[in-house]
């Protein structure tokens, strides 16, 4: 009886097992969007261990009529399946950044560089490929930097499109 019972255990163990979701150990791609304009980011997410934790680094620039920027953004991301290749994530991390303004309106002392911190919600498609798509919100808060960025909150929305590897 205590065989078959530890036989039943183990099947419903490998059945679940096999239902569960992984994240890939790397993903690399495009995050493009922005509050302030259009800007485009180089992503790059490595999975930390079996918990379905990442980390996620991107390299973005961002141009309007007022300004160009680039930043550099860290953030560790929890992520958790919903239902089928669906998965939503939430993280925290900051990054840093250089802006250079080109409007009259500013002078020329406003450009510089910022430190921020950020946060992260968003939710993912895992197709069969290859392929991740992904949809999230980062607000950003401006901790260090030219006048007018730090104390400043800002939004951004963004579409994700990675190769998993």
């Amino acid at each position: 009886m205590k065989k078959l019972f530890f036989l039943g255990l183990l099947s419903i163990g490998f059945a679940l097992n096999s239902n569960a979701q992984e994240v890939s150990d790397n993903a690399l791609g495009l995050r493009l969007g922005d509050s302030d304009g259009f800007g485009a980011e180089i992503s790059y997410q490595r999975a930390l261990g079996r918990n379905m934790n990442r980390l996620e680094f991107d390299l973005g620039w961002r141009d309007n009529n007022n300004f160009d920027a680039f930043k550099l953004t860290g953030l560790y991301q929890w992520v958790m399946p919903i239902e089928g290749r669906f998965n939503w994530y939430v993280g925290a991390g900051g990054g840093i950044g250089s802006v250079d303004f080109n409007d009259d309106r500013f002078d020329d002392d406003n450009d510089g560089a910022f430190i921020f911190a950020a946060g992260d919600v968003g939710i993912e498609y895992n197709f069969d490929i290859p392929l991740l798509l992904s949809l999230d919100f980062r607000p950003e808060l401006g901790l260090v930097g030219y006048d007018g960025f730090d104390d400043d909150f800002d939004f951004d929305i963004a579409l994700g499109i990675r190769y998993q590897f």
